[in-house]
C-alpha cells in the first residue's frame, strides 16, 4: 500500500469481479479459449479469486500444455489442500508474491498472520485477532494495520478484516511449516473455546434468567446490551458456527450443548437464519452423547420449531416432536412433553387438522399451567387462538387475543419481562389481522402500525412482520391512503427479500408499482 507516502492520491484496487476475471483469462488464452467451455473458464476464474497474477499463471499453464483439459485443472484447483501449489508456471509462483510481503513482517506479526488461518469464518475483528495472537487488543490492532499495509489482509466496514482465499491458504501453509502439531492443537482449542464461550454469553442475553452477565468473563469481549449481543452473533455467525462444528468433531459435548441451548431465545429473533437446523442438530447429538434424554428432547423440540418457520414442513415437525415426546416422557421432563405437544399442534395446523391442533395445544397449555410456566402457558393459548383464526372464527379469536394482550400488559402476571417484550408486538399483529377480517379497518391499521413499530424496535423482522406489512398496505390502499400503502408494500418486499421469499417480495413490489402515480 506504500503507506509512508504523503501527498498522493490513493486508488484502492480490490480483486477483479468474476466477469472481468473470466474476460482476462479468456484474453490470455487467446484462440485456445475456443476449445474450453465458458462455464469451465468461469470456474477457473472463480478459483483464482480475482487476482490478476493467479489468472496469468493459470492461463500460462494451459497455454504451455495444449493437451491439458481445462476442466481437469479446475478439478485440481478445487482441492484446497493442494490448490496453492497449482499456481505456478515457469518462474511465476503466487506463493512467492505472498512470501515477499510475509518476509517484511515483524516476527510477532508473522505469527499472528499464520495463526489467523485457524479462524473458521471468512472475516474477523481485532478482539478475535487478540485471542489468535495471544496478545493485548492494542497490539492486535497494530498487527492488523501491518497486514493490511502489506496487502496480506483486506479491511472492510465496521472494523472487520478478511483474507483473500489464496492468502488464507498461504497462511495455513506457513502455520503448518512453522508451528508444531501440538502448538497448532493448542491454538485451535484456544480459538474454538473463546468463540464458543463468546457465542454462549451472547445468546444468553436473550434468555430469561440470564441477560447481562453478573460476572463477565475477563477473557471475552465486553457486550453492554442486547443490541451488541445480537450484532456480535450475526456478524460472527461463520466463526462461532465453525467453532461449534470443530468442538463437536472433537467430542467436546458439554460446551456444544451449552452453546446450542443458549441460542434458543435468540433464534426467534433470526427465525429464517439458515444455520439453526445444524446448531440444534449438533446440540441434540451432544445431549445424546452425554446421556441426557431431557436435554436431547429439548434440542429436538427446537428442531421441530425450525421446521415450523414458514413455509414449514409438517412431516419434519411431527418427526422431531414425536421423538422429543418419547424421550421427555421417559425422562419425566414435563416442560418438554408440553412443548412436544405444542409443536405437534403446529404441524397439525399446517396439515389443516384444526380440531386435533386445538386438542394438542390445549394439552400443552394444561401441562404448562401444572408446572407454573406462565410464559409458555400464554404462548400455548396464543396457538389455540391461531387455530380459531384459521377456522375463520375471527370474533372469538379477537376476544382471546385481547385477553392475552391484557395478560401481557399486567405487571402482576408473573411473565418474564423479556417474553412480554417479544410477545406483545405479535399479539398486536394478530389483533390487527382479526380486526381486518371483521371489517374494522381503522382499528386494524392502528393495531398493525403499533405492532410493526414494536417489531422494528426489537430488530427482529421476520415472516410475521412481512405478512403484517402486506396486510397494512392493503388496508391503507382501501382507505385511499395511496402513498402510505405504497411505502408499506415496499417495506414488506424488503422484509420478504431478507429471508428469501422472492414470490411474496415480487408480489408486493408489483402492488407498490401499480399504486405509483403515473
Amino acid at each position: 500500500m506504500l503507506a509512508g507516502l504523503e501527498g498522493v492520491r490513493r486508488l484502492a484496487l480490490g480483486p477483479l469481479p468474476l466477469p472481468e476475471s473470466t474476460e482476462l483469462l479468456t484474453g490470455i488464452l487467446g484462440e485456445r479459449s475456443a476449445r474450453d467451455e465458458e462455464s469451465t473458464l468461469a470456474r477457473l476464474a472463480e478459483l483464482c479469486g480475482g487476482l490478476p497474477l493467479a489468472l496469468r499463471i493459470i492461463g500460462n499453464r494451459l497455454l504451455s500444455r495444449p493437451d491439458w483439459d481445462a476442466a481437469h485443472l479446475a478439478a485440481r484447483l478445487a482441492d484446497e489442500e493442494r490448490r496453492l501449489e497449482q499456481f505456478k508456471a515457469g518462474d511465476l509462483k503466487i506463493a512467492n508474491a505472498f512470501g515477499m510481503s510475509y518476509e517484511q513482517l515483524a516476527d510477532s506479526t508473522r505469527r499472528v498472520f499464520r495463526n489467523l488461518a485457524v479462524v473458521p469464518g471468512r472475516d474477523l475483528d481485532a478482539a478475535l485477532t487478540a485471542v489468535v495472537g495471544g496478545m493485548p487488543l492494542a497490539d492486535a490492532w497494530d498487527a492488523l494495520d501491518e497486514l493490511v499495509d502489506l496487502g496480506l489482509l483486506q479491511d472492510g466496514a465496521a472494523g472487520r478484516y478478511r483474507f483473500h482465499d489464496l492468502v488464507r491458504l498461504f497462511a495455513r501453509d506457513r502455520l503448518q511449516e512453522e508451528e508444531s502439531a501440538s502448538g497448532r492443537a493448542v491454538l485451535e482449542e484456544r480459538v474454538t473455546s473463546w468463540l464458543l464461550r463468546m457465542a454462549t454469553m451472547s445468546g444468553r442475553w436473550f434468555e430469561p434468567g440470564y441477560g447481562r452477565p453478573d460476572r463477565p468473563d475477563p477473557d471475552l469481549a465486553a457486550l453492554s446490551s442486547m443490541e451488541e449481543a445480537d450484532g456480535w452473533l450475526r456478524v460472527n455467525v461463520d466463526n462461532w458456527l465453525g467453532a461449534l462444528r470443530a468442538a463437536a468433531a472433537d467430542g467436546r459435548h458439554a460446551p456444544v450443548l451449552d452453546c446450542a441451548e443458549s441460542m434458543h431465545w435468540f433464534s426467534d429473533r433470526w427465525a429464517h437464519g439458515p444455520h439453526w437446523h445444524e446448531v440444534f442438530t449438533l446440540g441434540a447429538e451432544a445431549a445424546g452423547a452425554l446421556g441426557d434424554p431431557a436435554q436431547r428432547a429439548t434440542q429436538l423440540n427446537y428442531l421441530a420449531w425450525v421446521h415450523s418457520v414458514p413455509p414449514g414442513d409438517p412431516e419434519a415437525i411431527l418427526r422431531y416432536a414425536g421423538e422429543a415426546l418419547e424421550l421427555a416422557t421417559r425422562a419425566g421432563a414435563t416442560a418438554q412433553i408440553a412443548w412436544a405437544h405444542e409443536y405437534t399442534a403446529e404441524a397439525l395446523l399446517l396439515l389443516g387438522r384444526r380440531d386435533a391442533a386445538i386438542e394438542s395445544s390445549s394439552r400443552a397449555a394444561q401441562l404448562f399451567r401444572s408446572i407454573g410456566d406462565i410464559d409458555s402457558y400464554v404462548q400455548s393459548n396464543a396457538a389455540i387462538t391461531k387455530c380459531f383464526f384459521d377456522e375463520g372464527r375471527y370474533a372469538e379469536a379477537l376476544e382471546r387475543y385481547l385477553g392475552l394482550l391484557a395478560v401481557l400488559d399486567d405487571p402482576g402476571s408473573g411473565m418474564a419481562p423479556s417474553v412480554v417484550v417479544h410477545s406483545r408486538p405479535l399479539a398486536l399483529l394478530r389483533i390487527g389481522a382479526c380486526l381486518r377480517h371483521l371489517g374494522r379497518r381503522a382499528e386494524a391499521i392502528t393495531a398493525l402500525g403499533e405492532g410493526i413499530g414494536l417489531v422494528d424496535e426489537l430488530g427482529a423482522a421476520d415472516y410475521r412482520q412481512a405478512d403484517a406489512l402486506e396486510t397494512l398496505a392493503s388496508l391503507l390502499a382501501d382507505e385511499g391512503r395511496t402513498d402510505e400503502s405504497r411505502r408499506a408494500y415496499v417495506r414488506a418486499a424488503q422484509v420478504f427479500d431478507s429471508f428469501g421469499d422472492a414470490t411474496a417480495s415480487g408480489r408486493c413490489r408489483a402492488l407498490a408499482t401499480a399504486s405509483a402515480p403515473a
